[in-house]
């Protein structure tokens, strides 16, 4: 299909005799802002793995833009425009949010490591940190080391050092994962207005932030695709209902929260 950007077809991954993720086929659309959820011990984490080439599949092939990836390693899949806020979470501690992003997208523009000169030097490599710390609310601590962020302000740094690394697609890893309450709305409002070119897939336990982020939603059960829809189709979906319900993992009412 034209429109999507990545996929996996028939996608397998066996531990010994355990399958982990059974036959799931999944599309990402150009654009898209889609979900994949799912109880505890589903495969969520597999699967993405399998995407950004962590660990190979037994089985299936993953397509970006039409190209086969399923062997290739994962930085040359970043290099095509396929980066996941988990693999790229390692900050460094004593680096402020400025100088950390400069690094990115210094490396981005081919500088290497002359980061240091060019932010000082390179207007273009300054204009784009200045928008990254503008857009994902850092400006105010650009000059703060990393190690004494709040925690909310750490994962809005991981997003926005993602989004430096100029993606087409996306993987946002449970990016409000451990961040107090009163930290989350800004990691919700960020998450919002990402630039609409850049297609994302969040993979996330917090049906607010699903909710109010997904236009498509997939839900993974046992490592199978259990069915895929709108978020109204997938709040109003018994057997959707049923297996939250089944694992505690969520009420009634979160589910049917759409």
């Amino acid at each position: 299909m034209a429109d999507t950007v990545l996929a996996c077809e028939g996608l397998i991954k066996r531990f010994g005799g355990i399958t982990a993720t059974n036959d799931v086929t999944l599309r990402l659309q150009r654009g898209a802002r889609h979900a994949l959820i799912g109880p505890n011990g589903a495969g969520k984490t597999t699967l993405i793995n399998l995407l950004t080439g962590v660990i190979e599949p037994t089985a299936g092939r993953i397509t970006l833009d039409g190209q086969d990836i399923s062997r290739l390693a994962p930085h040359l899949r970043v290099r095509r425009g396929m980066v996941r806020t988990f693999q790229i979470n390692q900050l460094f501690a004593s680096m402020t949010p400025l100088q950390t992003l400069a690094l990115v997208v210094s490396q981005q523009r081919g500088l290497g490591g002359r980061f240091w000169q060019a932010l000082g030097r390179d207007s273009g490599v300054t204009a784009r940190c200045e928008q990254l710390l503008q857009q994902f609310r850092l400006a105010e601590v650009m000059d703060v080391r990393t190690e004494h962020l709040a925690y909310g302000k750490r994962r809005l740094l991981e997003i926005a050092i993602a989004l430096a690394c100029e993606p087409r697609v996306l993987l946002l890893d449970e990016p409000v994962a451990g961040v107090p309450a009163g930290e989350r709305e800004e990691i919700l409002q960020t998450v919002a207005a990402l630039p609409a070119d850049v297609s994302v897939l969040l993979i996330e336990h917090d049906m607010d932030l699903v909710f109010s982020f997904a236009n498509r939603m997939t839900v993974l059960v046992n490592g199978t695709v259990l069915t895929e829809g709108t978020p109204g189709e997938i709040a109003a979906d018994p057997r959707v209902k049923e297996v939250y319900l089944g694992h505690g993992d969520t009420t009634d009412a979160e589910v049917a929260h759409g």
